[in-house]
């Protein structure tokens, strides 16, 4: 519990990901996605559960030994790859609420694609949403200036624009207003906001900006720049990919 609350977090590992197979149980270092989550989770005492939503036996598995509970398998109608994360979410809240006999406060996202967080950084999150009276808090990173939506182009009929008009009025990166994207290192969103609102972003969203480097994980290439920054050394990551003896 934090703040007198009851925590719920929620791994989403379905089975079926088209890019990788099995992706979320790739290794990393050794460790398969899904069960660096759970080492993340056993250092945060403040979690009363922690479960794998997933549609695979062999996830569910390495999930449980990872110290990730098990208890459901996600219905097949909730585990195709155009599934929100707002459905996977609130069918883990209420099937946790039956088999436990309670209600939890606030739900907590944590996505296996997004290994190199730290469990301050989920840390921050909860209590961010807590201390602000938010409905949700995502976990964001700064988006680098060449990926700015003012600086993307579109092609229609074989013609080159720009996706925004104000686009053209661009000349130096000192002109961009910095924006975001969800590195998926953690959501917090309050009961009510699933529940209620219907949604993963209420009606009062913040954000906790993460600025160490971070890896989301889709393709083979992913996995291999992680690969390169563990071997560079990522500080605070040490015991969470640490390799048994």
């Amino acid at each position: 519990m934090l703040n007198n609350k009851k925590i719920l977090v929620v791994v989403p590992a379905r089975g079926g990901s088209k890019g990788i197979k099995l992706k979320n149980l790739q290794p990393l270092n050794g460790i398969p996605l899904v069960s660096i989550v759970g080492r993340v989770v056993q250092r945060l005492p403040w979690v009363d559960r922690a479960v794998v939503s997933t549609d695979h036996d062999d996830i569910a598995a390495a999930a449980q030994a990872a110290g990730l509970a098990a208890p459901f398998r996600r219905p097949e109608d909730i585990s195709g790859d155009r599934i929100g994360d707002w459905d996977v979410l609130h069918h883990a809240l209420l099937a946790c609420e039956e088999l436990d006999g309670c209600t939890y406060d606030v739900i907590v996202m944590l996505q296996p694609t997004s290994p190199f967080r730290r469990p301050e950084h989920v840390e921050k999150t909860v209590h961010h949403l807590l201390e602000g009276a938010y409905d949700s808090v995502w976990t964001v990173s700064e988006t680098d200036s060449k990926a700015h939506p003012l600086k993307q182009l579109v092609i229609k009929d074989d013609m080159l624009d720009y996706y925004d008009p104000q686009g053209a009025k661009i000349i130096a990166r000192q002109q961009l207003k910095p924006v975001y994207h969800r590195n998926g290192v953690a959501y917090a969103i309050t009961r009510q906001c699933l529940e209620e609102q219907k949604t993963i972003k209420g009606k009062r969203t913040s954000a906790v900006i993460i600025t160490d480097p971070l890896v989301n994980i889709d393709t083979m290439d992913d996995f291999l720049y992680a690969e390169f920054l563990l071997q560079r050394g990522l500080p605070g990551l040490d015991e969470i990919f640490a390799v048994p003896d």
